[in-house]
């Protein structure tokens, strides 16, 4: 081994996946004296403007909410201890249909190899050991969080590096709490579609095919106060109104699938640097 520290990547679609997704890991890595990379393809624009103003509602400024996440995503970064940011800047593309899927300079539109080659540049100049980013689908079919699996894979394809690789996932069990948690905090939550409910069974995946679980409990605080700095976003203030202590008891694992290995490290594995160290 030579002197270039252990170094984890994490590649995400847009400001505050980088919490709400891996905000446990990246803190305890880096407590751990590991350097943590975070790549943040998109600017965020079809999030929420101030005081919840939706893309499309009149005073949405698209321009304005990309300078507003930026901040909020090096705050995060401030609170998760991560060494270094990257930014893609590509345009967030907004959700699966919306017309900003195709509008000039979204990320949904940009050739994978275009993104690929920006990635690989990085992953040249840092040589992860560990890469994270989201399975084949996205989590749950975002398009920019598909497009980030699509150049990431075809990133590490370009440079030929082995890393271990991890798709972010969730246990079924967890989606099932995490929907009984819903009800308690959500007293205006309403029963979804029958479709929509097939639909949520499919995310994640069942216990025994998850590879990797992470306890990162003792990151709660980090992890909760990175989702705070994000707080424009009316989709995190679900989480927020947990409070710490009940956010750190459904979110204090992390759980992942390993998709690319050369140490042989067993699964599954508590660690995503077990046979690197």
């Amino acid at each position: 081994m030579n002197d270039r520290p252990l170094t984890l990547m994490a590649v995400h679609a847009h400001p505050d996946d980088e919490a709400t997704g891996t905000g446990g890991v990246l803190a305890r890595y880096a407590a751990e004296g590991i350097r943590t990379v975070l790549v943040t393809c998109t600017d965020g624009r079809c999030g929420d403007g101030p005081g919840g103003v939706k893309p499309d509602d009149p005073g949405h400024d698209p321009a304005a909410v990309a300078r507003m996440r930026r901040q909020e995503l090096e705050a995060s970064c401030d609170i998760l201890k991560v060494s270094h940011l990257e930014t893609l800047d590509y345009a967030d593309s907004g959700m699966m249909g919306w017309p900003t899927n195709d509008a000039p300079g979204s990320f949904w539109r940009t050739p994978v190899e275009e993104g690929a080659a920006r990635l690989a540049e990085l992953l040249r100049h840092y040589r992860p050991d560990v890469v994270v980013t989201y399975d084949e689908n996205g989590f749950y079919g975002h398009p920019d969080h598909i497009q980030a699996n699509r150049i990431t894979m075809a990133a590490l394809a370009m440079t030929e590096q082995t890393p271990k690789v991890y798709w972010t996932t969730a246990p079924r069990s967890m989606m099932q709490r995490f929907g009984e948690v819903m009800r308690e905090f959500g007293a205006d939550f309403q029963e979804p579609d029958p479709a929509d409910t097939a639909a949520m069974a499919e995310i994640g995946l069942p216990d025994e095919e998850i590879t990797t679980w992470v306890d990162t409990s003792a990151f709660g605080g980090q992890k909760f106060d990175a989702l705070a700095a994000h707080a424009s976003q009316g989709e995190n203030i679900f989480f927020l109104k947990m409070g710490q202590k009940r956010f750190t008891e459904l979110m204090g694992t992390e759980t992942f699938v390993r998709v690319q290995d050369t140490t042989g490290a067993t699964v599954p594995e508590n660690d995503l640097f077990a046979g690197l160290r």
